[in-house]
């Protein structure tokens, strides 16, 4: 069993507003639990009775250090204004009596911000765990919906980062962008954590992302169950509204089938960067030559899914919230990255403010597959295509690369 969730919606975006009364009721169940023994209780004391409200708590925020807003929302505050008018201009968002469209926000952020406990959340803004669930979730569909407009798909003309670089120029002009695999560690009931349990043993959701060389998400498939490999989840997509224009192709790693579409290094060959620079030598034939460029242009998704963690911490942890709810916050936080980035955002800051997660509460999970196993036979039929080619680009690369070495010897000597 898989609940895949595709970022391009269409048709399916407007069964959001639908599920959410079905989602607010599973969580509310939880939290009804949780506080059985206080429900029961004869006192009924108010029990938020603090001066500082939750509206008043985040104006607080806004007009103060910015500092305190990169740490308990994870951007500067004029980004968290302009994402407070995006779905309020779009009516996805509205002002109520009790909870303004800044503290809904609010809510959500510190949530993905901390992994923080309804309970928390409950002292934080001053209300109850019924209005503290239904406005996380209220924001969270609204994200979803935006998450359409926000994750898109590249243009089809050459990106800059290649078009800028005779590394990568021209043989690699028709490479539109980078996929990988990243696990999200989940909670989940005992009777349904058979599947998701990945090869550490932890229980995890396999993510599959794209982005493009201006480390913006383009596409992301989240709900997957951590022991379905990368290239498995890839195959969904491509059934799900995820594709791939003519002529274009994505860098891989090795955990994928390499066909003319997902274009992977060689295998058997040194091509990791570190091991480029600790061997401190140059590339000794075409496939070292491309496994290295491979490598320096495929960097770049690994270094999106690190800022995106590092940015939201709640990706690191299991949260308490409905299956289904986990997977779309994994697409909201990557809607969230790109709005940031949109807004020229900073990331060098998240290595100054540390995460107020506890250690012990991180989840070990695996950094995704390092081997394809021949298990898609959709992909194993397009492998001899995919191999010309590779070779053909690698063979390009190391003609032009020699004639450049020729070169600098004669103007050397």
């Amino acid at each position: 069993m898989h609940m895949c969730r595709c970022v391009i919606l269409s048709i399916r975006m407007l069964g959001n507003f639908l599920m959410c009364k079905r989602r607010e009721d599973d969580e509310l169940a939880i939290i009804e639990a949780l506080y059985a023994n206080d429900r029961s209780s004869a006192n009924h004391t108010r029990i938020h009775t603090s001066i500082l409200t939750g509206d008043r708590y985040v104006r607080e925020v806004l007009e103060g250090h910015e500092l305190r807003c990169k740490r308990d929302f994870r951007m500067e505050q004029y980004i968290f204004r302009n994402l407070v008018q995006c779905p309020r201009e779009r009516c996805h968002l509205r002002y109520t009596n009790f909870v303004s469209v800044e503290e809904q926000v609010g809510i959500f952020l510190y949530v993905v911000s901390k992994n923080a406990t309804n309970r928390t959340l409950q002292g934080q803004f001053q209300h109850s765990g019924e209005v503290i669930s239904r406005y996380f979730h209220i924001v969270l569909n609204a994200l979803m919906i935006l998450s359409g407009s926000i994750i898109q798909l590249p243009p089809i003309n050459v990106p800059l980062k290649v078009a800028r670089n005779t590394k990568f120029m021209p043989y690699l002009k028709d490479c539109i962008g980078a996929i990988d695999g990243t696990h999200i560690p989940i909670t989940i009931y005992p009777n349904d954590q058979g599947p998701y349990h990945n090869r550490k043993g932890t229980l995890s959701q396999n993510v599959m992302v794209a982005c493009d060389f201006d480390n913006r998400f383009i596409h992301v498939s989240s709900g997957w169950e951590g022991s379905a490999s990368d290239p498995r989840v890839l195959q969904d997509a491509l059934e799900n509204n995820f594709y791939v224009p003519e002529g274009k192709f994505y860098l891989v790693d090795a955990g994928y089938a390499n066909t003319p579409n997902f274009i992977a290094p060689y295998r058997n060959v040194r091509y990791h960067l570190l091991e480029q620079a600790k061997c401190n030598q140059r590339p000794r034939n075409p496939r070292e030559l491309f496994n290295l460029r491979h490598a320096q242009l495929r960097n770049h998704v690994e270094r999106i899914i690190g800022v995106l963690k590092k940015r939201f911490p709640i990706l690191k942890c299991a949260s308490q919230y409905p299956i289904d709810s986990q997977a779309e916050i994994a697409i909201a936080c990557c809607a969230l990255h790109n709005f940031i980035c949109s807004n020229e955002g900073g990331e060098q800051w998240l290595d100054q403010v540390e995460s107020e997660i506890d250690p012990v509460k991180i989840i070990d999970v695996p950094s995704g597959d390092m081997k394809y196993t021949n298990d898609i036979h959709s992909l194993n039929e397009r492998r001899a295509l995919g191999s010309t080619k590779r070779d053909e680009i690698a063979n390009a690369m190391w003609n032009d690369y020699q004639d450049y070495l020729r070169r600098t010897r004669r103007n050397t000597a």
